[in-house]
């Protein structure tokens, strides 16, 4: 059956991805003839997300290198997977109750919630696998992982897939057993509306249209200083005031109840005799010091910086410096917090405003204290300030600096296996920049938080447990009967049991991988007290209240009854779960089936290359690789290679508020996913802006046409009716056009594979594109017509053998990028023995098939066609003309190329016919070639005038704009205030326009030869 005339994508792509499926063409190992292995793991996209235009490059890429390699043999792995996204799904999960009116998170509880957020893995995960599968993505979808497989509620539990939350949750055990993980209190990102910490990679910059309120501070026992008020042209004080008071500026004035010191720069001279000297705290009537530290910016406002530890980053390092206090004035959701506010309170007399403070939204309170400031004469005044705001990316609140209990990673004890494994090269980063950007991140790395105040994701394994004691004054203080606490027989256990003199100092934990583990070691702690204390059973509980409850319970029920059984040790486990970065940096080992010794940990780690974006080069790389040294003292990954955003054409950030995002969903439902994937190859270029452009997709789109008319030409020509076992070596071939589209084949075999080698996928995509668009299409095809015509039935076959050649070594090379129309042309132009996923990626050489002679000769005729086509349209000569050709000159080579195609030259250029001359006449133009020249009369076939006139008015009008572009780039404040993406076009727009200025200029020099 003849073929369709289009390749319909929208039926066919599905059809083939289904015979991919069904023939385990992606499993691990498929179509491996070598030992070599080559493993990429997915980047884990988040379970209940959508394919973005981010995901469809990234992915582009690594389907590209694994396709690549698997044709040639390789024992590869694509594995799959997702990630749990703690805060992102169960966001989704709580927007889809309330939409279906179900029960609140906090009426379900806990447990029936993790079920709940499992139900809405189970129906979202099939939508970005499907995705992913639209695209082409040839991962080994049988090895799907997830970052919580195999945790308590994971309904596919028992299906084989790796068990990846034992796996977390055994690394967590032995890294806190090493001093790796503690619990500690720090200032962490803190979103207010999901009530939890989150990772700087959440956390986006806002800018605001806001207020800096300058606030008065009253100096203490009499102190004053000179503030200066009248300046000189030259900026020196020539006029002072003497002041009482410090002025501070901040955006933030409700944290002015926590500040716990104003910091001055050392060397200020308004300020020195200052230093160590107090003010006093408005509303909080708290003496607070007087810091000297290079924070404090003399040439920044006052000068003077109020210090609230406990509620900013720099602030807290101000605070670490110089000894301040650190006081929380916030709740979780971002209220004030002063009452039965231990820290608050100590040290100070609050006015009763100040107090009346508490409960209120942090934004109410900042409106109350302006207007008492206002009231009460400590306002100095308000100055309108457009600021940045960190918020948080899925709540869209703003963030709070907030001190709090968390876990962390010591990652000091963990980071310098990961700085020397890129320094000593075993691992390489691409492009290099990224390696800068990686040293100063583990360079000055801090302890990372990996606690998050979610009910979704693993849940930390460590218990705690009431501290008890039997000790002498505790007895005493509990009024049992004096005696030696050391002798049990003499103590009242009755007594010695009541509540409040066996719980005391409130709790400790410890760390296990289950309940059963860690009981044990409760039971070490209880061995200490006498019996039958020491044999109480261990209880899990929900939290401390209810441990304290029913401890009491049991210690009363034993008073009753002497009944040891009914003593009871009630225990619960930390509330929070981990980090989703802590467990995506275990991704490596923990979907090969780490801690267990599986084939696929033995046969495919270190993985070959992760392929990621530069904005979580340290959140998850790095990561990865410090957790990977530390685990198992191996590294992830040989390589990494480093990409950048998406943007648009102009090289705009896509964002939903501008409207430039691209669905890539739609794209390939109106181009098809091949001409999104060649896109996406063409402009990743190694440490390049990605800009996509849908004119440049359409053009991919047309492109894939071009092959498939290029295979109906072959069809139509009977091409693939010849082939089989006794089909001649493709090297014998004698016609000149064969010998050379063969060779040009070789070339670009060796241009495509260096450049994957190397990532330059845009390099492979561009020489794919000019060898089949340009050498195959437009000019193979058109010098086989003629051969094709040929009476003599050696030539017609050689040239359909041939040609049936190049155009499956077209599908094979193209396969990796655009991998289903390859496969469809594979399919319908043939009986193979594989499918072209499978097909034999090929070895030959230029020094094999490139033929010198024949390589010279067509060459020279598309080079001479060339350049007569360019002269023809600069000239604008009408396209139908036929013009005359002179020949000036022409070596011998040159001649039997011309003689040997001369049909082919004159139909291709539209010439009549080449006249030998010694001089050219006035008003022809030269065309240089190798080994000779020719020119072209256009004196009687073109108005020179006109054409000379159109020309400089073009270039008038062009020399315009691009002057005002160029005062844009040179104007020093337009490129410090204009955005980035807004700069990268100007200078697009100036060297596009230039380029077009010297075709012009090159051009009426052309007509100058004519005149």
């Amino acid at each position: 059956m003849p073929m369709e005339k289009t390749f319909d994508a929208a039926s066919a792509e599905p059809r083939i991805t289904q015979a991919w499926e069904d023939g385990n063409a992606f499993a691990a190992g498929a179509n491996a003839s070598r030992d070599e292995t080559y493993c990429i793991m997915i980047p884990p996209p988040n379970v209940t997300g959508s394919l973005h235009i981010g995901h469809a490059f990234n992915n582009t890429l690594q389907d590209i290198l694994i396709r690549w390699h698997r044709m040639r043999g390789f024992d590869t792995l694509w594995q799959p997977g997702t990630d749990h996204a703690g805060i992102a799904t169960q966001m989704v999960t709580e927007r889809d109750m309330a939409a279906n009116q179900e029960p609140s998170r906090q009426e379900m509880g806990r447990a029936a919630f993790v079920d709940r957020v499992w139900q809405q893995k189970v129906k979202s995960r099939g939508t970005i696998i499907g995705q992913l599968k639209r695209l082409g993505a040839s991962c080994d979808w049988s090895r799907e992982a997830f970052t919580m497989g195999g945790a308590p509620g994971d309904p596919n539990k028992s299906d084989g897939s790796p068990n990846f939350h034992d796996a977390v949750i055994k690394v967590f055990v032995d890294m806190y057993d090493k001093g790796m993980i503690y619990r500690g209190k720090r200032l962490v990102n803190w979103d207010p509306h999901f009530e939890t910490a989150i990772s700087d990679l959440e956390v986006e910059q806002i800018e605001v249209n806001g207020n800096m309120w300058r606030l008065r501070y009253a100096l203490e026992n009499g102190e004053t200083y000179e503030h200066p008020i009248e300046f000189d042209d030259e900026g020196n004080a020539t006029a002072f005031e003497t002041r009482d008071y410090l002025t501070v500026a901040t955006t933030r004035p409700e944290t002015m109840l926590g500040d716990t010191g104003v910091a001055v720069h050392p060397d200020d001279p308004r300020y020195q005799h200052l230093i160590g000297k107090t003010v006093t705290l408005p509303l909080v009537n708290r003496s607070i010091p007087i810091v000297a530290d290079s924070y404090a910016d003399p040439e920044k406002g006052t000068g003077a910086v109020k210090i609230t530890p406990a509620h900013d980053f720099n602030d807290a390092e101000v605070g670490a410096r110089t000894g301040l206090r650190v006081i929380n004035v916030m709740n979780t959701k971002a209220g004030i917090a002063v009452e039965e506010n231990i820290d608050f309170l100590e040290g100070c007399d609050p006015e009763p405003e100040a107090m009346a403070l508490h409960g209120l939204d942090r934004y109410e309170a900042r409106k109350r204290i302006i207007a008492l400031a206002e009231d009460q004469g400590w306002l100095d005044g308000i100055d309108a300030d457009r600021h940045m705001v960190p918020h948080g990316d899925r709540s869209k609140v703003a963030i709070e600096p907030f001190l709090t209990d968390q876990w962390f990673v010591d990652t000091s004890k963990i980071v310098g296996p990961a700085l020397e494994a890129v320094k000593s090269g075993r691992v390489k980063i691409q492009p290099e920049s990224g390696e800068k950007t990686y040293y100063h991140w583990l360079e000055n790395i801090e302890p990372w938080c990996i606690s998050r105040q979610l009910w979704w994701g693993h849940q930390i394994p460590v218990w705690y447990g009431l501290n008890m004691s039997l000790a002498s004054e505790h007895l005493a203080e509990a009024g049992v009967p004096a005696g030696s606490a050391e002798d049990w027989d003499a103590v009242d256990m009755g007594a010695a049991l009541a509540f409040d003199g066996l719980v005391h100092g409130g709790e400790h934990h410890h760390c296990s991988a289950n309940l059963e583990d860690v009981s044990q070691k409760f039971l070490d702690d209880l061995a200490g007290l006498p019996a039958p204390l020491n044999h109480a059973q261990i209880v899990e509980v929900a939290d401390k209240a209810e441990a304290m409850d029913r401890l009491a319970e049991s210690l009363s029920a034993y008073a009753m009854s002497q009944d040891p059984t009914t003593l009871v040790y009630p225990v619960w486990r930390e509330a929070d779960v981990l980090d989703t970065w802590f467990s995506s940096g275990l991704w490596p080992i923990g979907t090969l089936g780490w801690p267990d010794n599986s084939p696929e940990m033995e046969k495919y780690f270190p993985t070959s290359v992760l392929v990621t974006g530069f904005d979580i080069l340290f959140f998850w790389v790095a990561r990865m690789m410090m957790m990977q040294l530390a685990v198992v003292e191996e590294v992830p990954f040989d390589e990494v290679y480093l990409h950048g955003l998406v943007r648009d054409a102009k090289g705009k950030k896509m964002s939903k508020s501008v409207g430039n995002v691209v669905d890539p969903l739609e794209v390939i439902d109106e181009f098809g996913a091949d001409a999104l994937r060649f896109s996406s190859a063409a402009m990743a270029a190694l440490g390049g802006v990605l800009k996509l452009d849908m004119e440049r997709i359409k053009g991919y789109r047309n492109f894939t046409t071009k092959l498939w008319n290029a295979a109906r030409f072959a069809e139509m020509n009977a091409v693939f009716e010849h082939r089989g076992a006794d089909q001649r070596s493709i090297s014998d071939a004698k016609q000149t056009v064969n010998r050379w589209i063969v060779g040009e084949t070789a070339k670009v075999r060796e241009t495509v594979d260096e450049a994957l080698m190397a990532y330059r996928f845009n390099d492979a995509a561009n020489a794919l594109y000019a060898f089949v668009w340009g050498k195959v299409c437009d000019w193979y095809l058109e010098f086989a017509k003629p051969l094709f015509a040929s009476e003599d039935p050696e030539i017609v076959q050689e040239t359909r053998e041939t040609m049936a050649w190049v155009l499956d070594q077209c599908f094979i090379l193209l396969h990796p990028i655009t991998p289903f129309i390859t496969e469809e042309l594979w399919a319908t132009t043939g009986t193979r023995e594989k499918m072209c996923v499978h097909a034999d990626w090929p070895v030959y050489t230029s020094a094999d098939l490139v033929d010198p002679e024949a390589d010279r000769e067509m060459n020279w005729v598309i080079d001479l066609i060339e350049q007569v086509r360019s002269v023809r349209a600069q000239m604008r000569v009408p396209v139908g003309l036929y013009v005359p050709v002179l020949q000036l000159e022409l070596d011998a080579a040159g001649k039997t190329a011309y003689a040997g195609n001369e049909a082919l030259i004159k139909r291709l250029a539209r010439i009549e016919g080449v006249t030998e001359t010694s001089e050219p006449p006035k008003g022809a133009l030269t065309i240089a070639v190798e080994g000779g020249t020719f020119a072209l009369p256009l004196a009687d076939i073109i108005d020179v005038a006109e054409e000379k006139a159109r020309l400089e008015k073009s270039v008038a009008k062009l020399e315009k704009e691009l002057g005002g572009i160029r005062g844009r780039l040179s104007n020093d404040k337009f490129l410090a205030s204009a955005p980035e993406e807004v700069v990268t076009e100007n200078r697009a727009r100036l060297a596009s326009g230039e380029e077009e200025l010297s075709t012009l200029k090159a051009a009426i020099g052309r007509l100058a030869e004519v005149a």
